[in-house]
């Protein structure tokens, strides 16, 4: 009798059950390769919760151990973080993460027993559908808890979700919302033209109150005034509106205000990491190669380089040749650049002949990305191309390397992403711009306006 007069109410009360629902039901997070692949430290960021691994993981975590990539890279110290964590424990029983939450972690391998196995349903037997099996396993025994697939690989996501089961991205490093991306610049209308005429007499003006109360640091400013307009450039530290100039840079001349502002960021002092966005023909390499050769004679070196993307999934080693020979294809569009700022000048000409003195004595270099790491970069403009097509660990590697005196200038377009696990809110670019905006020694523009040709702009347009 007891039993049957124990709290009937609790039992069936809504709020009661949903709380209790909420401690049973836990969540088991299963991680596929390319998540650890992407970011080594990602089993410290899914709080209390649990991991599983499949054993294909480890598997393919093994295949890419060896090679001097940042993917090598990543798979190296996951391998060596699950070896840590597994000291004192085997990998079939929950262990403890030790990230200070509560979190476990175990190693988890396919039932073969399964029905619902992915390589019957697809037909074919893969990586992929083995981590797959591995997850609708652990589903079918874990009735009590909620088990979702993480995977930066869409098509992956959307076998599981096809198959019941719940998936997502890892969101670790992901902007939460692309509508309101920060574009360092601001427009604004009706501003006092007394400023405007003193911006134009003096260079500069102290009345930062008329950028409003959201101003911000090394921020760009359109102001206008009826036919009046100046440019302006903001810095927290120096409390004063700067006028920017549409001035040449080794034979370049802004064609609009953006691309203004990207030259000043460039050139100016103070700033040791600019980023530049915009779509093809905006301008975002010519600037930046142009900016660095005006300031040829405060650095030792200028280094360029972009994220190498294989076609066709295949590798360097595909391509014929040593070492720079493998590289260079993929490194034209920045010797087209480059060309095209010496071809300002005539051949006889001394910045015509700097740039071909500074090329043969090493001053202008390519540099893979893939043997950045280790390095300490002093006194130098470090250019990377395409940095959209890096992940957040790669671009904090290479910012990480700068020394003293060294200008690090990453270019890209967040909507024209080339490798099949980033997009425009996970990538590399897109993560240093939300995060550094404001901060100092940083500057970023976005560049909006093509100016490479009318084909272009119509292509970027309408295509």
């Amino acid at each position: 009798m007891a039993a049957i007069t124990q709290s009937p109410k609790k039992a069936t009360s809504p709020k009661s059950y949903k709380k209790r629902a909420t401690k049973v039901k836990t969540k088991i997070y299963v991680l596929d390769t390319c998540v650890l692949l992407y970011d080594h430290s990602a089993l410290n960021n899914f709080e209390e919760n649990q991991i599983a691994i499949p054993i294909t993981v480890l598997e393919e975590l093994d295949n890419f151990k060896v090679g001097n990539e940042t993917k090598n890279f990543e798979a190296r110290e996951s391998i060596r973080i699950i070896d840590r964590l597994s000291k004192d424990f085997t990998l079939q029983e929950w262990i403890p993460l030790n990230n200070g939450r509560g979190g476990e972690m175990k190693i988890i391998i396919s039932d073969s027993d399964n029905p619902s196995a992915a390589d019957k349903v697809f037909g074919k037997k893969t990586n992929d559908h083995r981590i797959l099996d591995a997850a609708l396993s652990l589903q079918l025994k874990e009735k009590n808890s909620s088990v979702v697939l993480v995977s930066k690989d869409i098509n992956l996501r959307l076998k599981a979700k096809a198959l019941n089961l719940p998936a997502e991205d890892y969101k670790t490093g992901k902007v939460k919302d692309m509508r309101f991306a920060y574009t360092g610049k601001t427009t604004i209308d009706g501003m006092d033209s007394a400023i405007i005429r003193k911006m134009y007499v003096a260079g500069s003006t102290k009345k930062i109150s008329a950028l409003g109360d959201d101003r911000s640091n090394n921020h760009f400013y359109i102001m206008k005034n009826c036919s009046s307009s100046a440019l302006g450039y903001f810095n927290e530290s120096k409390k004063i509106i700067e006028r920017v100039d549409k001035g040449y840079a080794y034979g370049v001349k802004p064609r609009n205000a953006e691309q203004a502002f990207a030259l000043h960021a460039i050139q100016n002092p103070d700033i040791n990491l600019v980023t530049i966005c915009g779509v093809a023909g905006t301008g975002k390499t010519l600037l930046a190669l142009a900016g660095a050769l005006e300031q040829r004679n405060q650095y030792d070196q200028i280094i360029l380089a972009r994220p190498i993307v294989a076609l066709s999934n295949k590798d360097l080693g595909f391509l014929p040749g040593d070492a720079e020979e493998k590289v260079n294809p993929y490194m034209q569009p920045l010797w087209d650049n480059l060309n095209y700022i010496k071809n300002q000048f005539g051949p006889n000409e001394r910045k015509y002949l700097a740039i071909e003195e500074m090329r043969e004595q090493g001053k202008i270099q390519i540099c893979p990305l893939a043997y950045i790491r280790g390095r300490s970069l002093s006194n130098v403009v470090f250019i990377v191309d395409e940095a959209q097509n890096l992940t957040p660990h790669e671009v904090k590697t290479i910012i990480t390397r700068a020394g003293e005196n060294t200008k690090i200038i990453l270019t890209g377009d967040v909507r024209q992403i080339d490798t099949p696990y980033l997009d425009e809110q996970s990538n590399g670019l897109t993560y240093v711009i939300d995060r550094l905006k404001g901060k100092d020694l940083y500057c970023h523009i976005t560049l909006e306006k093509g100016e490479r040709s009318d084909l272009a702009n119509l292509a970027n347009d309408f295509l």
